[in-house]
C-alpha cells in the first residue's frame, strides 16, 4: 500500500478521551484510538502520539483555584502521563508495541526523552507517545506536538478533533460556516483562525511542517489520511 505519510505524529486532547463523561477516560474512547493507530502500524506507517490532559487537569484551571501557574503546568504535565499511560495500555492490549516516553523523568513508569531513541523506536515500528508536554510550564501540549514532530522529522502533524476540519467560524455555533479543504499558514493567521497555540503554530510555520486538522471520530479516517485521501483541512505552506 503506498502511503502519503510515513512518519506522523497524532496530537490528541486530553478532553477527546472523556467521551460523554465529563470527566476522566472513557475505556471505549481508548479503544476507539488503540484500534485507529494499529491499522496505521500495520501498513508500516511510524506513529509518535502527544495526547493532553485536559479530562484530568488542566493547567489553565489552577488561576482559579489558587494553585500558582507554574505548579498547576506542572499538574497538567502529570495528567498527561497518566492519559500516554492509558494509551500504552489500550495499545499493548492489541498488540502494538509502544514506548512512554516522558519530559519529566520518572523511571518506574517512562523513559526520559533522548532523541536519538526515541528515532530509533519508531524506526522499529514501535508507537512513542510523548508525555509531560515539554517539560517545562507555559508551553501547551500543542507545542510539545510542534516540537517533538519536528525533532523526529515527522511528515506532518494529524490533529484529531471533534469537527471535519478548519471552518470561516465555529461550525457548532455557526451554521453557515464553510469548511476549508487547504489553507496557507499566513492565510490561518490573517483570518485569525484557531487551529493550534501561536508558539506551536509557528514552530510549524518556520520548519513548514504541515497540519491536517481531521475529525478523529470517524474510525476510518487516519487510514484514508496516510493513504493519500484528502480528509479534513491541510496546513501549509502553500495552499
Amino acid at each position: 500500500m503506498e502511503l502519503a505519510y510515513k512518519r506522523v505524529l497524532l496530537k490528541l486532547s486530553g478532553e477527546s478521551l472523556m467521551g460523554n463523561q465529563g470527566f476522566g477516560i472513557s475505556p471505549d474512547m481508548l479503544q476507539h484510538y488503540a484500534r485507529q493507530i494499529k491499522q496505521l502500524v500495520e501498513i508500516g506507517v511510524e506513529v509518535a502520539i502527544v495526547i493532553g490532559g485536559g479530562n484530568i487537569f488542566r493547567g489553565l484551571q489552577a488561576k482559579n483555584s489558587g494553585i500558582e501557574r507554574v505548579q498547576g503546568d506542572y499538574m497538567g504535565m502529570m495528567a498527561t502521563v497518566i492519559n500516554g499511560m492509558a494509551i500504552q495500555s489500550a495499545l499493548e492490549g492489541l498488540g502494538v508495541y509502544t514506548r512512554l516516553i516522558s519530559a519529566i523523568e520518572m523511571k518506574a513508569i517512562a523513559e526520559p526523552y533522548i532523541r536519538r531513541r526515541a528515532i530509533r523506536h519508531l524506526e522499529k515500528g514501535r508507537v512513542v507517545i510523548f508525555s509531560a508536554g515539554t517539560g517545562s510550564p507555559y508551553f501547551t501540549t500543542d507545542s510539545a506536538a510542534a516540537l517533538r514532530a519536528n525533532e523526529i522529522n515527522a511528515d506532518v502533524i494529524l490533529k484529531g478533533t471533534r469537527v471535519d476540519g478548519i471552518y470561516t467560524a465555529d461550525p457548532e455555533k455557526d451554521p453557515t460556516a464553510t469548511r476549508f479543504t487547504k489553507i496557507t499558514f499566513s492565510e490561518v493567521i490573517a483570518l485569525g483562525l484557531n487551529v493550534m497555540d501561536m508558539t506551536a503554530f509557528t514552530l510549524c510555520r518556520e520548519n513548514k511542517l504541515p497540519i491536517i486538522v481531521f475529525d478523529i471520530n470517524n474510525e476510518h479516517n487516519l487510514l484514508k489520511i496516510v493513504t493519500g485521501e484528502e480528509i479534513g483541512t491541510l496546513v501549509g505552506v502553500r495552499g
